[in-house]
């Protein structure tokens, strides 16, 4: 039963965290120092858990990009740039686990990176202050966000979310809707990739049978209801309100982290 709650509350945390720009995957890392060590693949299954949420909420942007594929350029336009995004990114990430890559689970690296993360929100917000907010996805905001989640796959604490939205918004998507969107879009393949390619591991290893299903599914639906309720509420936030309120958060959680924890 304690192995069940403690699966649960897992899911809850990357549910909640995985979509806000606080690091979902530094949770977890922290997380398990208490509820127990979990596999590669559930921290990444759950993660899709929540990716599925937002495939429920943008479900007709989704539908859009596929059936008005022939019927507008704008359409074709949007929907290559988020394949250019993933596609870097998964050459990236490829790139950084055969040079031997790794999430660290230390704390020291995670403070580190929910602090520097923190400060760095705080500046990219003063930069986009006063600037009329822009929608359109340029080739160079494309490439960027593609970029931005292997560096969110190297560092924990950087958060996915964050680098993705903040990047895009740095380089020109000023729109904080706008930007949210598609750093989420880019989400959905590259997570689902993810998942994908840690059971083709498993199954590689012959380990495939030792994943506890029962633990993964319980974390994967936990994490996909609490994330479709937290996505739904940033959404509507983001539409009259700055990003300052995480930064402060990673900033306080990240001190927090060096000065009570070992590190």
């Amino acid at each position: 039963m304690d192995s069940i709650i403690n699966t649960i509350l897992l899911g809850i945390i990357e549910g909640i965290t995985e979509f806000l720009p606080i690091s979902s995957t530094g949770h977890l890392l922290i997380a398990e120092h208490w509820l127990g060590y979990r596999s590669d693949l559930f921290n990444v299954g759950i993660q899709a858990g929540a990716m599925l949420a937002v495939v429920l909420i943008y479900r007709q942007r989704l539908w859009d990009l596929t059936v008005g594929f022939n019927k507008s350029a704008d359409n074709r336009d949007y929907f290559f740039k988020l394949s250019a995004a993933f596609l870097i990114t998964c050459v990236g990430g490829l790139i950084a686990e055969k040079a031997g890559l790794k999430l660290p689970e230390t704390v020291a690296p995670i403070a580190w990176a929910l602090i520097i993360g923190g400060l760095a929100i705080l500046v990219i917000e003063w930069h986009a202050k006063g600037m009329s907010p822009s929608t359109v996805v340029t080739w160079k905001i494309a490439i960027v966000v593609g970029l931005a989640q292997i560096l969110a796959a190297v560092f924990p604490g950087t958060s996915r979310s964050a680098s993705t939205i903040f990047a895009a918004m740095l380089v020109g998507l000023t729109s904080r809707p706008a930007a949210t969107e598609f750093a989420f879009l880019v989400g959905i393949p590259t997570m689902f990739a993810a998942t994908g390619y840690e059971m083709l591991k498993l199954l590689k290893s012959n380990a495939f049978a030792q994943e506890d299903w029962t633990q993964f599914t319980i974390g994967f639906v936990v994490s996909a209801i609490v994330a479709f309720i937290a996505v739904k509420w940033l959404l509507r936030y983001v539409q009259s309100h700055r990003f300052t309120l995480f930064a402060w958060y990673r900033i306080i959680f990240g001190a927090a982290l060096l000065l009570l924890l070992p590190t």
